[in-house]
């Protein structure tokens, strides 16, 4: 197994480079954030790396819906309704528990895949471009020195959550991402074996008839 900040090492690449590569590699969600959160500055640039991932046809298929300050309370209290409506007889310690989930982290950025009608893109592609969006932030954020987690759950699929935050019925949420300052991290990811994730297309011929694998 191969730890993730030194995976890397291996690889005869330039400074540059290994720089960005340590920065994907070293990513990790935090088991806690605390603040501070990223001001104005960071924030800003952390939402400019979203726009640059793939785009096919240039649609800009998402939009960032920014939760702080006491807008997370706000938003508390339209989860806990909603978890309300959804099961009447939820116990007040869940539904209080429902209630502080967005205090969690001192920003919130709500990731929105708004797609468009594109006979020649199709729909899963945009969601896949809102997605990687969503990635280059939580990127940035590691870059500049935050943590940031990345949740969807139930409420990004309930109805009640959507209007409250203006979502047309039909955009996706993709996610909630939780900025902050990392409180606690989990222990360094290790990279497993990964070779029976890939396969050569066509299959190179062998040697050996018993190493051949049937495809079905």
């Amino acid at each position: 197994m191969l730890r993730c900040q030194r995976a890397s090492a291996a690889v005869a690449i330039s400074a540059a480079a290994m720089s960005g590569l340590d920065l994907i590699l070293a990513r990790q969600s935090p088991l806690s954030l605390r603040a501070p959160g990223p001001d104005a500055s960071a924030l800003q640039a952390m939402l400019a790396t979203a726009m640059c991932g793939p785009d096919h046809g240039r649609l800009k298929p998402w939009r960032f819906i920014v939760i702080d300050g006491e807008g997370r309370r706000a938003f508390g209290r339209v989860l806990r309704d909603a978890l309300h409506r959804r099961t009447p007889d939820a116990p007040e310690d869940l539904l209080a528990r429902e209630e502080i989930k967005p205090l969690r982290a001192p920003t919130i950025v709500v990731v929105v895949a708004q797609t468009q009608g594109r006979k020649a893109i199709p729909e899963i592609e945009q969601v896949i471009a809102a997605g990687i969006a969503a990635y280059n932030i939580l990127l940035a954020a590691h870059a500049l020195g935050f943590g940031g987690m990345w949740r969807t759950g139930t409420p990004a699929y309930d109805p009640e959550v959507r209007r409250a935050l203006r979502v047309e019925a039909s955009d996706m949420i993709v996610g909630f991402l939780y900025l902050g300052t990392p409180d606690a991290m989990p222990r360094p990811r290790e990279i497993d074996d990964f070779a029976d994730c890939v396969r050569r297309w066509p299959q190179p011929p062998s040697s050996n008839r018993n190493d051949v694998r049937h495809e079905t």
